[in-house]
């Protein structure tokens, strides 16, 4: 229903927007609109479906929300009023943010009605028949012969557009390979098949990357007569730049064929508007650029996949019909909706506001039959109001022009596409238009536009239970709601004996792909579901690896940095379980085998998760249960490890209860807080409930990170008896390299029912540093980080002596006693923390007199792995030497003793009075 705004809204929608004589603070351009002057035509602006499958979910969407979506995109006077149409060339590989599927997975076997696109042009054709189509490609299927710049991709392209012609489609034009350079001799070879194949007036584009297309066209006649068109991407500041300014270049311009941004965006598609008019205007103003293409066309894809919020639109949940429709359309429809491809540019009526970028910019275009005119003006850059004073000439039309306007940095359904007011110029054709900062203001003789009304319903859930057997599917269309994102996932006939209809991995072979490899997969389901079970039928057509995906949360790119829990299981019977994050780092939670699954036989594959219990099945038999609480929720997912045929049917997703587990696994460290090389105490208990059902075979392991010293070994149980527990304790030495946090990993097997279980617990220590020293401190009186001695322990206020501590002699050096100091024996390193607060070490060291004229070695000291101070070789009977080191800033202090190269016999160092003048 239209709902009239209030007058008060109206009043002050004039107010701000009035057109009027410029206010003394706003600053002044004059613009002369003259028919007379002209500049390159306008080709159109579009936007592409495709760059990932974002058009996937629009499919599935209820009949009349469908419908509304595609009026806002397409629909003349309503929404964004495309003019153009990039479609994905499907390959059968993941191309941003899912996988869209070939018209040929096997050489020979084309299928016209594979996939979305041509479904998607024929709406947008329905709604404007005038709409250009282009077709690109960014992956293609495996069979080519080659690689891309081959006959086979050029022969395979042709059957495209065969396909396209026999949906009534004319593709207008053709691109080469996404973002992927070109080869100059397989442009030319593709305008010359295309001749032959009668598609004559599909206009070639290249390259789709950037503009040093233009300086191989400028040194190759074949290669510039090939193509029609010169397009590049993101030649506004980058992908997803921020568009304040544009650029091509000069070979490009010289050229003197149209200059496209033939891919542009990259933006949410609220606050991405002020880039994008930015990109349309500042496209031509600098660059000359006569169409813009924004990516991708609409976000209909699931809202935990990359790129959720970009595009003109957004359509993430077709069960319920709700879509939003972003501040992106209503910036596109301010200048879709007020000029028309094959229009002219002004060039003399076109640029920045008062001279200067930071003020917004502008450009004006007039008709074929020179009558009307429109001119797009964005203050998006600008601090303050903005006023242009126009004068019309040259035989265009000085009646009364049309004010439109959209607050693009303040999106709001308010100031969104608000037709302000009519003005009719004074009788010498003059105008004036007072702005405000953040806008896009056309101004245009042109009538006829509109804003779409339509309203969507509100977003739910997908309720459960969600089953499908395939058999309402059309063969070789895909299933409902699910989105493939490698591979391709067809609805065909049933294999291995089965009858009706089933799903099917199509690409036989891997793919040429744009991006990295990964499992064959598809999603399906709702990102808000907890607690349920996906279980479907599955057959493999060869040996190879089937693939069930829960709890599938964010996926970053590529599309193997898939978060969530996986069960794969092979013909073998092999099975694992996972988990991966969305950086694609995989934790094996458990694995082991079952009966094997063979080949041409179906098996009922299962996967339940119950609040932390994960539970994986095989023909109605629990394989294996862990308990991991790193996800939540996430939607359900299929897939196999290869590029195989494989098959699934009667997939179905239930609710869990979230049940009680039937163990729980502690750890208990003795404490927090651990010093640098002192030990602690890991206690793990394995726990039944009351109620529960005994443990068998219990197993308990302790994972501690690198540095750690203890006795890894599992700890055996044979039963836990319900009510009762398996208790065991580790003894860990603390690293003594430098203070951490520590991830300690407990890891409990056992069987509950003949059914392999697993648990696992993390506990944090903290691995601490130990009070610096104070004052002036004897060093052999303070606690050790850690020490190593190449004979017996290191002594303190005594010579080294045997195997034992304080069984050596009085600290002696050139029959000089010590009182204090370290007895050591190569090679041999005595750890301090100092932690920055000591200044100075004063030392003397030597041979212990015990060992007479025996024994070499050297004295070094390091700081923070650096040596301050050492000796050269210091033989047994050589008068005692002073070591003196500058301790600043220092944070850990090692007095290390080495054996000079000779072996470490009688090599009996001596640290004698080794002092440390700190802080405190």
């Amino acid at each position: 229903m239209l709902r009239l705004s209030p007058l008060w809204i109206l009043a002050l929608l004039a107010a701000i927007l009035a057109v009027s004589s410029a206010p003394a603070q706003a600053a002044t351009t004059s613009i002369t609109v003259d028919g007379g002057k002209g500049g390159r035509t306008f080709d159109g602006i579009g936007a592409i479906s495709g760059g990932g499958g974002n058009s996937r979910l629009l499919t599935d969407y209820p009949p009349q929300q469908q419908s509304q979506i595609l009026d806002y995109l397409f629909k003349p006077g309503y929404g964004a009023d495309l003019q153009l149409l990039k479609l994905e060339i499907g390959g059968d590989a993941n191309s941003t943010d899912g996988s869209e599927p070939s018209i040929e997975h096997s050489k020979g076997v084309v299928n016209c009605n594979a996939g979305y696109e041509f479904w998607l042009a024929e709406q947008a054709v329905k709604r404007n028949p005038n709409i250009g189509l282009y077709g690109l490609a960014w992956a293609a299927p495996g069979w080519i012969d080659g690689g891309f710049w081959s006959t086979d991709t050029i022969n395979y392209l042709i059957s495209w557009l065969g396909c396209a012609k026999q949906h009534g489609l004319p593709i207008k034009y053709l691109g080469g390979w996404n973002e992927r350079g070109h080869d100059d001799a397989w442009y030319v070879q593709l305008r010359a098949a295309l001749d032959k194949a009668g598609y004559g007036k599909v206009q070639i584009v290249a390259d789709d990357s950037g503009w040093d297309v233009a300086d191989d066209m400028a040194k190759d006649k074949a290669f510039n007569d090939a193509v029609s068109i010169i397009g590049a991407h993101y030649p506004c500041q980058g992908d997803g730049g921020p568009a304040t300014s544009c650029s091509s270049t000069q070979t490009a311009q010289d050229n003197g064929k149209p200059l496209w941004a033939s891919e542009n965006g990259s933006q949410d598609m609220n606050t991405g508007a002020p880039a994008l008019i930015r990109s349309i205007t500042r496209g031509y103003v600098d660059a000359k650029m006569t169409s813009y293409f924004n990516w991708p066309l609409i976000a209909a894809i699931y809202p935990n996949l990359p790129y959720s919020t970009v595009g003109l639109a957004t359509a993430g949940s077709p069960w319920s019909g709700n879509y939003s429709i972003g501040e992106n359309t209503w910036a596109t429809a301010q200048v879709t909706q007020f000029a028309q491809p094959g229009w002219t540019f002004i060039d003399s009526a076109s640029g920045y506001l008062n001279g200067a970028e930071s003020n917004g910019s502008y450009v004006t275009l007039k008709s074929p039959n020179g009558k009307d005119y429109s001119t797009v003006l964005e203050t998006t850059t600008a601090t303050a109001a903005q006023t242009a004073t126009f004068t019309v000439q040259g035989g265009l039309s000085t009646g009364a022009v049309h004010v439109w306007a959209t607050d693009v940095n303040h999106p709001g359904a308010a100031t969104d596409f608000v037709h302000t007011q009519d003005i009719t110029p004074a009788a010498d054709g003059t105008y004036s238009l007072t702005m405000q900062p953040g806008y896009i203001y056309t101004v245009s003789t042109t009538t006829g536009q509109g804003k779409g009304t339509a309203t969507a319903p509100a977003a739910h859930a997908l309720a459960l239970p969600y089953s499908d057997n395939f058999d309402n599917d059309v063969i070789g269309g895909e299933a409902r709601y699910l989105s493939d994102m490698q591979g391709s996932f067809e609805v065909q006939k049933c294999a291995a004996g089965r009858s009706g209809k089933c799903l099917q991995q199509m690409a036989p072979v891997k793919p040429i792909e744009w991006q990295d490899d990964s499992d064959a997969f598809t999603l399906v389901g709702d990102p808000t579901w907890t607690d349920y079970t996906l279980q479907t039928d599955a057959e493999l057509a060869k040996p190879g690896t089937l693939e069930l995906i829960g709890r599938a949360g964010t996926q970053n790119r590529p599309q193997s940095h898939q978060q969530g829990y996986f069960f794969q299981i092979s013909d073998t019977g092999a099975w694992t379980l996972f988990k991966s994050d969305a950086n694609g780092t995989r934790t094996t939670l458990m694995r082991s085998a079952t009966t094997p699954l063979g080949t041409g036989r179906w098996h009922k594959l299962a996967l339940s998760f119950s609040g932390p219990v994960i539970t994986a099945s095989v023909d109605g038999r629990k394989v294996g249960s862990v308990q991991d609480s790193s996800y939540t929720a996430g939607q359900g997912g299929l897939g196999l490890t290869s590029y195989d045929l494989d098959q699934f049917d009667n997939l179905s997703f239930t609710k869990e209860k979230a049940a009680a587990p039937g163990a729980t696994l502690a750890v208990t460290p003795s404490v927090k807080s651990v010093q640098r090389g002192k030990d602690l105490t890991v206690t793990t208990t394995l726990t039944v409930p009351a109620h529960g059902t005994t443990a068998e075979g219990i197993n308990m392991t302790l994972a501690a990170p690198s540095g750690f010293v203890y006795d890894a070994q599992p700890q055996v149980f044979g039963a836990v008896m319900p009510g009762q527990s398996a208790v065991a304790t580790w003894t860990l030495t603390a690293p003594s390299a430098a203070a951490s946090t520590a991830t300690l990993t407990a890891t409990a097997t056992y069987a509950q029912h003949d059914v392999a279980q697993i648990l696992r617990q993390d506990a944090q220590v903290q691995v601490s540093n130990p009070p610096p020293p104070t004052g002036v401190t004897d060093v052999s009186d303070l606690d050790f980080v850690a020490s190593t001695n190449g004979w017996g322990p290191v002594e303190r206020d005594e010579s080294v002596g045997g195997t034992n501590a304080g069984d050596g002699g009085p600290l002696t050096i050139d029959g000089t006693v010590y009182p204090k100091g370290l007895g050591t024996n190569s090679v041999s390193d005595v750890t301090i923390y100092l932690g920055g607060n000591c200044s100075k070490l004063v030392t003397t060291v030597g041979n212990d007199d015990d060992a007479g004229t025996s024994g070499s070695e050297t004295f070094s000291v390091l700081g923070d792995g650096k040596t301050l101070a050492a000796t050269k070789t210091v033989k047994g009977g050589d008068p005692a030497q002073q070591l003196t080191a500058d301790l600043t800033g220092v944070q850990t202090l090692d007095l290390v003793v080495g054996d000079a190269g000779d072996g470490n016999a009688y090599d009996h160092g001596d640290w004698a009075n080794p002092q440390l003048t700190c802080a405190g």
